[in-house]
């Protein structure tokens, strides 16, 4: 496999995760997917997280070290691989934005964005926010500290333990990249609050998100991960 790409810590990882149609989905698939589903259903799940410490090819960037990301993404199966493909992902760097849609055609964009953490008693909060086309959005939960690993057949490590990353190139082939990190333990949210509106962001097509409760909300704790380059699939 080589040297990692990039290098980085993902760390506190909301997912808030969603059961839509799968016909939403499908279309976006690249060639030789196929949608990962649980109990026949499909997901997406929006997940806001901060990036730590991050560096291509070892070399860290002056300005561009951390910084909070949001995504909405959806599972993924090629075979045995287990993956993810993505909406949009949001960023508040342009550079950011711009290698990513260069290097591997990721459906990136910049947005003014801010995250923060805040600790008290036996909880902690976590409070991401970002502004789109002037309108604000917000995602806050409140989480215990206190931490597990959740078993193998559990949702939770269902929707956050994924070693493949896929897209589609210009050209509309297969893109394909490892993402290797250990296994998460999670925090169980205990208090939340979600003001996006996901027709303006994503499109009219997760409209009813805006109005539906998550099917699965919780927090990861997040780890070292690995970027790996871009590969043809085997």
């Amino acid at each position: 496999m080589g040297l990692p790409f990039l290098t980085a810590q993902w760390r506190n990882l909301i997912l808030a995760t969603w059961d839509v149609a799968p016909a939403v989905l499908e279309r976006r698939l690249a060639p030789g997917l196929a949608l990962e589903t649980r109990d026949g259903r499909a997901f997406v799940s929006l997940v806001a997280f901060d990036f730590l410490d991050t560096r291509v090819l070892g070399v860290p960037w002056p300005g561009y070290r951390n910084f909070p990301e949001i995504n909405l993404r959806f599972y993924v199966r090629r075979g045995r691989e287990r993956g993810v493909m993505f909406v949009r992902e949001f960023v508040p760097q342009r550079i950011v934005a711009i290698i990513a849609r260069s290097l591997y055609n990721e459906p990136y964009s910049a947005a003014p964005m801010q995250s923060c953490k805040r600790s008290r008693g036996d909880h902690f909060s976590l409070d991401h926010s970002i502004q789109v086309n002037g309108v604000a959005h917000r995602l806050r939960v409140v989480a215990e500290k206190a931490s597990i690993m959740a078993p193998e057949n559990s949702d939770e490590h269902f929707f956050k333990e994924h070693q493949w990353g896929y897209g589609k190139s210009r050209s509309g082939k297969l893109i394909r990249y490892e993402v290797r990190h250990p296994h998460w333990r999670t925090h169980r949210v205990t208090r939340s609050r979600i003001d996006f509106d996901f027709a303006q962001i994503y499109g009219d097509e997760f409209a009813d998100l805006n109005t539906r409760a998550p099917f699965s909300l919780f927090v990861a704790q997040g780890s070292r991960i690995a970027v790996y380059p871009k590969s043809a699939p085997i």
